[in-house]
């Protein structure tokens, strides 16, 4: 065997950021408010839209404004009631707290400008290739940092990439703008969508838009055969939906993303590297129709900034984080497991038809806990 040439590092910096989506812009705001040397490398030149549900818990909406975001200045549509929808039954609730429907090209333009604010090194436009060795590769230089934070969300790092994902779910991302009747029944609320094969959730955003955000399994994509042949049949079956796109425009054609690793819990390794803190998707990944993504992906960012400027390593930040996010993961799994099997999740909406308010119950039991979410 050859041996791997030695890789020239134009620089070493104390800390990197691997991923300037939320977590990572996040941490980097964090690290730089705390006096550290930080560079953060982000593949895109400028924001741009993501495979999310867009949905900003009141979990996240505080820990962002304790960043020293103004978040109610980025124009989110306010949200507090939910309507589950089943066929031509649907449940309408109160969701026991508030939330925000921001999409993630305005809020991840406004963490990465808060992160150079507050003193880190931001690059755009520059993608990490590779990771070995500590050494992060780019296609321009490499880099040897002493602390790596790898939050490249569901793209995968040559070197650092996940464990291979069993998912058989396919996520899809639009936008629309409803015709004014539709969009005013929709203020206010997150509708979700049960349908065979899949889920959606549709909410209104900045900007007078409603995002729909729809999961469905591989093996039903195979069989429909396209995004149109998805909207249509889903529409079909969920008269509430058809109604809602009924005259909208269609803003931009779908993203799509394969094999999302819902349930996935980051557990360090013995083999880890001891200076790799993994954030956001890349340590935990829960079922979208919880809305705590973006609030786990947060809470992921301040509890390595506070293990890092603590001194203490990647394996007790991963410890602690999979301690307190694995419960609300695994819960949320049973729940999508019971709508995924036709005579449960029946059985299931039914009870939920029966008793609204445990609507509110489940979602509080899907969250960050508030002793962990306040911790910061």
């Amino acid at each position: 065997m050859t041996a791997r040439p030695e890789i020239p590092v134009a620089a070493r910096p104390d800390i990197l950021v691997a991923g300037g989506g939320l977590a990572g812009a996040a941490a980097a705001v964090l690290l730089a408010q705390a006096g550290r040397d930080v560079l953060l490398l982000e593949r895109e030149a400028v924001a741009k839209d993501k495979v999310c549900g867009e949905f900003l818990s009141y979990e996240a909406v505080a820990t962002l404004e304790r960043l020293g975001l103004n978040v109610a200045g980025l124009g989110g549509e306010v949200i507090d009631h939910v309507r589950l929808v089943r066929g031509r039954r649907e449940v309408r609730a109160p969701l026991p707290f508030r939330g925000l429907g921001i999409s993630r090209q305005v809020l991840d333009e406004a963490v990465l400008a808060l992160a150079a604010q507050a003193g880190a090194q931001v690059r755009r436009g520059v993608a990490v290739r590779r990771i070995s060795d500590g050494i992060v590769e780019t296609a321009a230089e490499n880099f040897g940092p002493k602390t790596l934070l790898l939050a490249t969300g569901k793209h995968e790092t040559r070197g650092l990439a996940r464990p291979a994902s069993p998912g058989t779910l396919v996520g899809f991302k639009t936008y629309f703008r409803l015709q004014a009747a539709e969009r005013d029944k929709l203020s206010g609320h997150v509708e979700l969508i049960l349908f065979a094969g899949g889920y959606a959730g549709l909410q209104p955003v900045e900007g007078g838009r409603a995002n729909l955000c729809l999961v469905i399994e591989a093996a039903v994509l195979r069989r429909l055969g396209s995004w149109p042949e998805v909207l249509a049949t889903v529409q079909e079956s969920c008269p509430r939906l058809a109604a809602r796109l009924r005259g909208a425009e269609q803003l931009r054609a779908p993203l799509s993303i394969a094999r999302m690793p819902y349930g996935f819990v980051h557990r360090h390794a013995r083999d880890d590297a001891a200076n790799c803190y993994r954030l956001g998707d890349q340590a935990a990944v829960i079922p979208s129709f919880t809305g705590d993504g973006m609030a786990i992906a947060l809470h992921s960012a301040a509890l390595a900034a506070r293990c890092i400027i603590a001194g203490e390593g990647a394996e007790t930040y991963h410890r602690r984080l999979a301690g307190q996010v694995a419960g609300q993961i695994r819960r949320a799994g049973w729940l999508d497991r019971a709508r995924s099997i036709p005579f449960l999740g029946g059985a299931w909406f039914y009870g939920i038809e029966k008793f609204p308010a445990s609507i509110g119950f489940l979602a509080a039991r899907t969250r960050l806990e508030e002793k962990e979410a306040a911790a910061f």
